[in-house]
């Protein structure tokens, strides 16, 4: 093993295999060497890690070729989400508890019946200049799990919303509860925004009071199904991609809490006024018809019309709710790393308004 000294600026990203290889460099340095990683300087040779020896220079260990390939492998089965841009796992997956159901057996059509069509693999609706489409579950609920694989459509989609959602706008009209996923659409060569929000009696009405948070997703939602869910629980609000927690919205007060039931819902609409850019960009019916699909439905839990006793769902494995602590993991590191938008950290808003942002 041959040994290189070579001056700053050299730096690398791949620090953790510093680790592996400091017993076999002798340092006769106090204090001891310390561990530097920084992304602002020029990455180190190739098949090189390093550690900081002596103040004035760095310490490179030339690593055997094939055992450089071997340790690179071992880091990417160790340390997944730091190089494939993925999440760390969840180590819980609710969607698990739920079986899969027919559309048929917990939903129907609410609008659009021409813009909507069922084949045995998923559930298809679209909009053009006509008009869209939407669905709602049989029943409502007061707590549970809801859940759809969805797949939107790449391409220009500027103004369109294609979204899975709970509410009680029908029984409740201009005073209603509601919990959203919504992709707003996008122009060509950027990416979608996933938005979620929660609006609790009426400020969703009149003059709307938002509490948005919006992601770009880890992974391309036009390539495939991914399932996305709300769980629903009198504590909390969870929102989850594939599993993975991306948002916790906690009951602090029955004031910023809904505690209505609701139904589920799913649509495609035109919403050009201020989907994508807060409207910069609409709808464009050149591309229509815009298209969305969905599959893999779940929906359990405590229905409004269910015993007092029955046990609200929990997205983790505690009775009690909460996530555990890799869960919490995982929701930090989607919103330090894809979340683009929080209401609570808008300068712009009136927070007195989402107490919630700053109350314990």
């Amino acid at each position: 093993m041959n040994q290189t000294v070579l001056p700053i600026p050299y730096s690398s990203f791949i620090y953790t295999l510093s680790r592996c290889f400091l017993s076999l460099t002798s340092h006769k340095s106090t204090p001891p060497p310390a561990f530097i990683h920084s992304q602002s300087f020029h990455f180190s040779p190739a098949t090189y890690c390093f550690h900081l020896g002596f103040p004035s220079s760095l310490h490179f260990t030339s690593l055997h070729f094939t055992m450089a390939i071997f340790l690179s492998f071992l880091l990417i089965l160790l340390f997944p989400s730091a190089n494939a841009g993925w999440p760390p796992s969840p180590g819980y997956w609710p969607s698990s508890k739920f079986r899969p159901m027919s559309f048929y057996s917990g939903f129907r059509n609410l609008w659009g019946p021409g813009h909507q069509s069922l084949d045995q693999h998923a559930l298809t609706i679209w909009l053009d200049r006509t008009s869209g489409s939407g669905f709602k579950s049989v029943k409502p609920f007061r707590s549970g799990y809801f859940g759809a694989s969805i797949k939107v459509q790449p391409g220009y989609t500027a103004g369109v919303i294609t979204a899975f959602y709970l509410s009680n706008n029908e029984a409740h009209p201009g005073f209603h509860d509601e919990v959203d996923i919504e992709f707003l659409g996008t122009t060509f060569g950027k990416p979608y925004t996933l938005q979620t929000n929660v609006y609790i009696r009426g400020s969703g009405d009149g003059k709307i009071i938002g509490r948005e948070m919006k992601f770009h997703l880890w992974f391309d939602p036009t390539k495939d199904f991914h399932h996305y869910a709300i769980l629903l629980s009198p504590r909390e609000i969870i929102f989850l991609v594939d599993d993975v927690p991306i948002r916790r919205y906690p009951r602090k007060s029955a004031a910023t809490f809904p505690l209505r039931p609701m139904w589920v819902y799913g649509s495609i609409w035109d919403a050009s006024s201020w989907a994508t850019e807060d409207g910069k960009y609409k709808a464009d019916y050149r591309y229509q018809p815009f298209v969305a699909k969905y599959t893999n439905f779940k929906a359990g839990g405590c229905t409004a019309y269910a015993p007092a006793w029955c046990r609200p769902v929990s997205a983790s494995p505690f009775r009690s709710g909460g996530l555990t602590r890799q869960q919490r993991r995982a929701m930090r590191w989607v919103q330090r790393y894809h979340m683009v938008y929080n209401y609570c950290k808008d300068p712009k808003r009136n927070h007195a308004l989402t107490p919630e942002c700053w109350s314990k």
